[in-house]
């Protein structure tokens, strides 16, 4: 029990917790939205479109440290990333993404790997659309607004259940993505639920503590799922 309490009222706990919620909060928001435009954008039948599809799927299958990586070093970083060279490109100051803005870093980075799953979803969800009332409603006088309102939206609602519960019980446990990228840091900035336990453990080579953050771990999970 005193490991319990020690825990929840360490100084780490209420910003790992905030932390997740976030994390949580922003990479399902980002991936529902963008999932759904990018579907809307590819759903219309156009050339190459299968190999569009496939482009745009293709992160889901790289592993969370490759991509992890990849962000760190080819995008974010502040000597020679791709965002660098953009930056002075305009004449402004580059900026170090990971140690400026940590936490938001590692939402994006999150979420370019996690939007591909949810356009999948969305994608697939939109195939089994009845055309014929899409057409009936272009006949009736149905803007594309309408549309998106009354038929894609309601058509796409299972979808956006699915997606969201599958996302919150993978991103209940991120690691890979933080330790990686900024080690949880600086401080606590980036740091989870998940990394918080891994400090505890492996770190502070404290295992009492770390067992009782991994159970309340799972209960996290469990109540996520009793709402889900």
């Amino acid at each position: 029990l005193e490991n319990f309490d020690y825990f929840v009222t360490g100084p780490s706990f209420a910003t790992a917790t905030m932390n997740t919620l976030i994390l949580l909060g922003s990479v399902i928001l980002i991936t529902v939205v963008f999932g759904t435009l990018i579907a809307l954008l590819t759903d219309e039948p156009f050339p190459g479109r299968n190999i569009v599809r496939i482009l745009l799927i293709s992160p889901f299958f790289v592993m969370p440290t490759v991509n992890a990586l990849l962000w760190k070093n080819t995008m974010m970083n502040p000597n020679y990333g791709i965002l660098a060279q953009v930056w002075m490109f305009f004449g402004a100051a580059p900026v170090d993404w990971l140690a400026d803005f940590p936490l938001l870093s590692v939402i994006v980075i999150v979420s370019w790997q996690w939007l591909p799953f949810a356009t999948l979803i969305f994608v697939t969800s939109l195939q089994s659309m009845d055309r014929e009332q899409l057409e009936a409603s272009r006949m009736d006088g149905a803007s594309y607004l309408q549309q998106l309102r009354y038929l894609y939206i309601p058509h796409l609602g299972r979808s956006f259940a699915v997606v969201v519960m599958i996302e919150m019980i993978f991103l209940l446990s991120v690691f890979a993505e933080i330790y990686t990228t900024t080690g949880g840091g600086p401080g606590d900035a980036s740091t989870n639920i998940a990394f918080l336990i891994f400090k505890q453990a492996l770190l502070s080579f404290d295992a009492g503590v770390a067992s009782a953050g991994a159970l309340f771990a799972v209960v996290l999970a469990n109540i996520a799922g009793v709402f889900l």
